[in-house]
């Protein structure tokens, strides 16, 4: 099963003239004729870039939770991506952001630490998770960052600036989302499709649904029957009203269980209560979710399928010798 992601934009989907040139990586450079014979090339900068533009908001919560008296979590590092004069609505953002994110960190290191041998974690990102950096991994741990190459080049350098290190005995490598074949490029840095996995998704540019089935054909074609995948979506992906949770759960069992996944829609008030925080009441842009693979993985049923055409050659040669 082979697929191409192509993603760009961040909480609603952008207009066509803003995407343009990120959803097709390979074209936005090229020249545009002009009227008069003349050419231009169109730039992005650090300032127009709206996806470095929104890992940098989502740093900036994380630094500012980093920094209260009683955090949810601690990000030693958030602080070096983000500019001294950043403010940030931390009312209407940063309680959901936060609260998601330590649900992320608390899912993926009690999965990890059941995992034997290698431990495989898939993170679709924004390109500045300091996941790989800030978290307790187990040694033999793998992680595989799925982001936008621009965000994660100019993340990992300001990482490299004030000496972050990945834990001892793991291994970070990194897989630009632009990549065309995003299975065959995990595979090719050493991801096993025969072996467990843990996939998670936070700030991951996505801009239409597509983009986001897109995702579920290749952690379906990857991840072992068993394997988790959770994490937060843009509640826009539902295509319905983001306070009617009857119909966004009607969805999201629709759309994961066709891809394989049961899934189960995640409460913020309810994590938000076992983290002993209250969260204002209103309607949420994301979708907290968690979802278990019920298939198995390409790779798993390839090896059944030689297995069993193994078995069958074999009993058509003893079958032979019998006459």
């Amino acid at each position: 099963m082979q697929c191409a992601l192509k993603f760009a934009c961040s909480a609603a989907p952008p207009s066509s003239a803003s995407i343009a040139p990120l959803l097709f990586p390979n074209t936005h450079n090229k020249k545009k004729k002009l009227r008069n014979g003349c050419s231009i090339r169109a730039e992005l900068s650090d300032d127009n870039d709206p996806l470095l533009q929104a890992a940098i908001n989502s740093a900036s919560l994380r630094f500012h939770e980093t920094h209260r008296q009683d955090p949810l979590f601690i990000d030693p590092y958030a602080g070096c991506f983000v500019s001294t004069h950043t403010q940030m609505d931390m009312e209407t953002k940063a309680k959901q952001y936060c609260i998601a994110t330590k649900f992320i960190d608390d899912k993926l290191l009690s999965t990890v630490n059941h995992m034997d041998g290698l431990k495989q974690v898939v993170l679709l990102s924004d390109g500045m998770d300091t996941r790989p950096y800030r978290l307790n991994w187990p040694s033999s741990t793998i992680m595989f960052d799925i982001s936008p190459l621009r965000v994660f080049q100019k993340a990992a350098e300001k990482l490299d600036g004030v000496g972050a290190k990945i834990p001892q005995r793991c291994l970070f490598l990194h897989v630009p989302l632009e990549t065309p074949n995003i299975q065959e490029t995990l595979v090719t840095k050493g991801f096993n499709c025969t072996r467990p996995s843990v996939w998670a998704i936070q700030g991951l540019p996505l801009m239409t649904l597509v983009s986001f089935e897109e995702i579920l054909l290749t952690v379906s074609g990857m991840a072992m029957k068993g394997c988790l995948f959770f994490g937060e979506l843009p509640a826009w992906l539902a295509e319905t009203g983001i306070g009617n949770k009857s119909s966004t759960k009607k969805w999201i069992n629709n759309i994961f269980m066709s891809y394989g996944f049961k899934v189960d829609m995640i409460s913020y008030d309810e994590v938000a209560k076992r983290l002993s925080k209250v969260v204002k009441p209103g309607d949420y842009e994301k979708i907290l979710f968690v979802a278990e693979q019920l298939r198995c993985s390409d790779d798993q049923m390839e090896t059944w399928r030689k297995e069993l055409q193994r078995v069958d050659e074999d009993g058509d040669e003893e079958g032979f010798e019998d006459l």
